[in-house]
């Protein structure tokens, strides 16, 4: 089920998800899930691997109707919704500004895309094809195509999994800087602490599947003053609350 409110927050409320193996057994991988994300507000989905996670942002994606309860997003209309995966998923055969432009609803495929391609580093790939980009460059595509769609809400699935520490933090900081020019109510799932620490205004804790939340952990401190005892102070604080998540 899903609903739409023109200044609601994204609400979740999961009673149940249930698959069911090949052998025909029931697993049950969310239960009870309940959450808020304010509208306007970056929040991380932390949780254990496996706990469920990406299926929470399957079905509010709509990849996914086979559950029981509701959700609302911010606005509503599936037009405005958009999502960076783990995998790029590039067009091999279209150009970096072609796959971004293709997101796009027809009317708008014309749009000016300079500045935000200019944010991203973009600006001098865009006739570029993918197989010329590295992983890095590729993912900050998929960042474009997300952003370039103005979203009412976006969902990131570990969007920096996989890559060296050094490109993962260079990426976390454009995505902050492109966020923070065109905020809007963005979901991310992490199991990484520092990225949910550094990137987040709230970090929804999950338990072990079935998943439900253990807790939350709201940062309230501007991004520009978590300096590195600030995120310590910060990642202690998150410790004594969530220790098994430490």
């Amino acid at each position: 089920m899903r609903a739409a409110g023109a200044a609601a927050p994204l609400r979740v409320d999961i009673a149940a998800k249930t698959f069911r193996s090949a052998q025909g057994v029931s697993l049950t991988a969310l239960r009870d899930l309940s959450f808020e994300v304010r509208r306007g507000e970056f929040a991380c989905l932390l949780g254990p691997s496996g706990c469920g996670k990406t299926t929470t942002l399957r079905i509010l994606l709509g990849l996914d109707r086979d559950f029981s309860g509701s959700f609302q997003l911010p606005e509503g209309g599936s037009g405005r919704i958009a999502a960076v995966f783990q995998e790029p998923t590039l067009l091999p055969w279209r150009t970096v500004e072609q796959n971004v432009r293709l997101a796009l609803p027809k009317d708008r495929r014309a749009m000016d895309l300079d500045r935000l391609f200019g944010d991203l580093g973009l600006a001098g790939m865009r006739s570029l094809y993918p197989s010329e980009l590295s992983l890095g460059l590729a993912r900050r595509v998929a960042l474009a195509r997300a952003f370039a769609n103005e979203p009412a809400v976006l969902f990131l699935d570990e969007p920096f999994v996989s890559l060296d520490e050094q490109t993962a933090e260079r990426l976390r900081h454009l995505l902050l800087s492109v966020w923070s020019a065109r905020p809007t109510t963005a979901l991310m799932v992490t199991h990484n602490l520092h990225e949910a620490l550094m990137l987040s205004d709230r970090i929804v804790v999950l338990s072990a599947r079935p998943a439900h939340v253990e807790g939350v952990f709201d940062i309230r401190l501007p991004r520009q003053d978590r300096s590195p005892q600030v995120t310590s102070d910060l990642l202690r604080s998150f410790r004594l609350k969530f220790p098994t998540h430490a």
